[in-house]
């Protein structure tokens, strides 16, 4: 896509994302460095929020580089499952991180005052995370209303602001009240928001690499389509599913009226079977089995 808005803004989208990935990081890396100093449970909670949306810019950029390289004899459909392995390796992180965070926050908050917490230099940090975010949330502004991908990344800058907001309220309470709980109580606020996520994450990794059916596409209404084309008579064998997210695969076996068989009408039904797959469903890659009425088929299923 291109993005004809003014200034930083109408940037490329991969550099408004690898600029909004570079900002990210170094606020990740600060809150560890502040939550050390600190020792503020809120802070380390927010760097782990932020570590999800770090994890998932690297993992988009790194396999759109990834997954353009060329399929070969030993790996056929390409490297395209390297986003799915590295999703499967986020979620898990992210899970042990928000079960760790939330074990560490209730103990803090039975053991009472046990845990100091420097209030003032807690509230520098989360307000350097919250300017940060809302400078990563105005360049991704213009593009978010074109690009899905950069709504996504939009919305996971959005969250880093809510964390750090929350950070910042947890500071201001313990700088007027010297009760160090708050601090709990954001970072259980914040671990809340990361393992819907991370569950989220976990279960469309298990839905592409069981090989269900893509989230959107139904069976049922592609069969109606391809019996519904001229020339088709029925169809079984019926399989979708996905290399990785937005990469769905198709493929059925087709039985076609004989007398178009005949008369060479094969190339034709078969393109506009990919067509209607392409045009209807968004499914680019698809495969057909053409087969006369009379076929017997060894082992059929669904």
């Amino acid at each position: 896509m291109h993005d004809h808005a003014p200034g930083v803004r109408g940037a490329g989208n991969r550099r408004l994302l690898t600029v909004s990935l570079i900002i990210t990081a170094s606020v990740m890396l600060v809150q560890i460095v502040g939550a050390a100093l600190t020792g503020s449970l809120a802070l380390l909670a927010d760097a782990g929020h932020m570590f999800a949306d770090t994890a998932a810019l690297v993992i988009a950029l790194v396999a759109s580089v990834v997954a353009a390289r060329p399929a070969n004899d030993r790996r056929t459909f390409g490297y395209q499952r390297a986003e799915v392995f590295g999703a499967l390796a986020n979620g898990v992180i992210l899970i042990v991180l928000s079960v760790w965070i939330a074990v560490e926050g209730v103990f803090r908050l039975v053991a009472g005052g046990d845990h100091e917490v420097a209030g003032g230099l807690m509230l520098v940090v989360a307000v350097i995370g919250l300017v940060a975010n809302a400078v990563a949330m105005w360049l991704l502004s213009a593009a978010q209303r074109r690009s899905i991908n950069v709504r996504g990344a939009y919305l996971e800058v959005l969250g880093d602001l809510i964390g750090s907001a929350m950070v910042i309220v947890a500071a201001v309470v313990i700088i007027v009240t010297g009760w160090t709980g708050a601090d709990a109580l954001a970072s259980l606020a914040i671990a809340a928001l990361i393992i819907p996520r991370a569950i989220a994450l976990l279960r469309e990794v298990a839905s592409v690499l069981s090989e269900a059916a893509p989230k959107g596409i139904h069976v049922t209404e592609i069969r109606e389509h391809i019996v519904a084309t001229p020339g088709v008579v029925a169809v079984h064998d019926v399989h979708v599913w996905q290399l990785t997210r937005g990469a769905p695969v198709f493929s059925a076996h087709v039985v076609v009226d004989q007398q178009c068989l005949r008369d060479g009408r094969g190339p034709v039904i078969l393109a506009s079977l990919q067509s209607c797959l392409a045009d209807h469903f968004d499914v680019e890659h698809s495969t057909f089995q053409l087969e006369p009425a009379d076929h017997v088929e060894h082992d059929t299923h669904a």
